[in-house]
């Protein structure tokens, strides 16, 4: 395959042999280049021979580089080849339960195992291919990150609406005998995966010795689910039935394997009204980015923060700061209490629940509230600053999920807005940054 470059680094390995922008990479090493990742497995050598081409003529390229060292060429595509996507019909899909109004970025169906690779997102490997799992293995794209839902062939087959789902076993132990470790997902429906199917999951995953984790996630519904597969969401007392039926494997593996492998989402702690484990029973926080243990760990970020501080700025007192904390409703509880635990002179905050009238008032996390909800709950109450997590807003940081732009929820509200970072710390930072900011303001 043709990779064509669009720019080489100046300086960089590329550049003194003599490689230009406009010009194709067609081999590594005497290997077509299909992609990423082999791309970056090739070019690790310190030696290298590339084929490129120039104005259809093709040409030798020999150059030597640190181990580490990038050969300074950025491509046309980000992938070097297309996105892969998704060919499942979930019973669940999130993208299929979006209003119709939705930019149409959001209606993106990817699942390309690259970047679960590259970003820890979650593939199902149903449009892998016997072949594309040997390169995997050849390429040592190790961890991923991967949907399983279910052991059982026909119940994921259900599940995902696509027959080659019944496979997962087969590819997961191609992948663990190859030396691939993955961490996995179950994304829970009552009555349809989990109780004696999550049992005959979780016995499955064990016999694996790639399988590095499994997290549990109760299915997220919105308001808008028209046409579709009728599922309901986790109530208090089924949520407490799974994190019942969680614990005694975890204390099982705990002694077979040194590591818990069952990590409930923190939202199934807070359906069921339950406090989340201690700082240490989340291990590594290795599934931290599918919603396991991020209450936990920002709590425990937050106080060593906060211990540091000096001990005049850890007492309640002095001219207050009002600020406002906007945030989904299943946050809103356990942040109010971190704060009150919590306080920091000078500083007023007020959590404030936000219902999501946008994809329905199901959807509870912060990370989809839109700026629609936000700017309308919080307009009338007092405050001199928001802060929000960065989560609320796309990657560029600058637009919420309904398209409403960080610029005009501050023109609604008529106050600044301040996207603050997962990190407990960073929290802590924000309250006492825009303290001061007010205080500085009113001088």
């Amino acid at each position: 395959m043709a990779q064509r470059i669009v720019s080489v680094e100046k300086g960089s390995p590329a550049h003194r042999a003599g490689i230009r922008a406009g010009d194709e990479l067609l081999r590594v090493n005497g290997e077509i280049v299909i992609d990423l990742m082999d791309y970056q497995a090739l070019t690790a050598n310190r030696k290298l021979a590339l084929t490129c081409r120039r104005d259809g003529r093709e040409y030798p390229v020999s150059l030597r580089k640190g181990e580490y060292d990038s050969l300074g060429l950025e491509f046309e595509k980000p992938l070097m080849s297309g996105l892969r996507m998704c060919c499942n019909r979930c019973l669940f899909c999130f993208v299929d339960q979006l209003p119709k109004y939705v930019r149409p970025t959001m209606r993106v169906k990817d699942d390309d195992w690259r970047l679960s690779l590259m970003t820890g997102s979650y593939v199902t490997l149903t449009n892998v291919s016997d072949r594309e799992l040997d390169r995997i293995v050849e390429r040592h794209a190790s961890p991923l990150y991967i949907s399983v839902h279910a052991a059982d062939p026909e119940l994921r087959a259900r599940i995902l609406g696509q027959e080659r789902g019944r496979r997962i076993l087969e590819q997961l132990r191609r992948l663990s005998d190859g030396g691939i470790e993955f961490h996995t997902q179950a994304v829970l429906c009552p009555g349809l995966n989990d109780g004696r199917a999550l049992d005959e999951t979780i016995e499955a995953l064990i016999q694996l010795p790639g399988a590095l984790s499994l997290a549990l996630v109760p299915v997220g519904l919105t308001g808008h689910r028209e046409g579709l597969t009728e599922l309901h969401p986790y109530t208090r007392e089924q949520a407490s039935g799974v994190l019942e039926q969680a614990e005694p494997w975890r204390r099982r593996l705990l002694k077979e394997r040194g590591t818990r492998f069952v990590f409930p989402a923190d939202e199934f702690y807070l359906i069921a009204g339950v406090e989340p484990p201690g700082d240490a029973e989340y291990e590594d926080y290795g599934q931290i980015d599918d919603g396991v243990g991020m209450l936990r760990l920002l709590e425990t970020e937050f106080d060593e923060a906060w211990r540091e501080l000096p001990e005049g700025e850890r007492t309640p007192g002095g001219v207050a700061a009002p600020l406002l904390i906007g945030c989904g409703v299943s946050a809103a509880d356990f942040l109010r209490r971190l704060l009150d635990e919590h306080p920091i002179r000078g500083v007023d905050v007020r959590v404030i629940p936000v219902e999501n009238r946008f994809f329905g008032p199901s959807v509870t996390v912060s990370g989809l509230v839109t700026g629609g909800d936000l700017t309308e709950r919080l307009r009338d109450e007092p405050g001199a600053r928001v802060l929000i997590t960065e989560c609320m807003l796309r990657n560029e940081g600058d637009r919420f999920l309904d398209d409403m732009t960080l610029e005009e929820a501050e023109a609604r509200l008529e106050r600044k807005i301040v996207p603050v970072g997962r990190r407990g710390d960073e929290l802590l930072d924000a309250l006492i940054e825009a303290r001061d900011e007010i205080l500085s303001d009113r001088q």
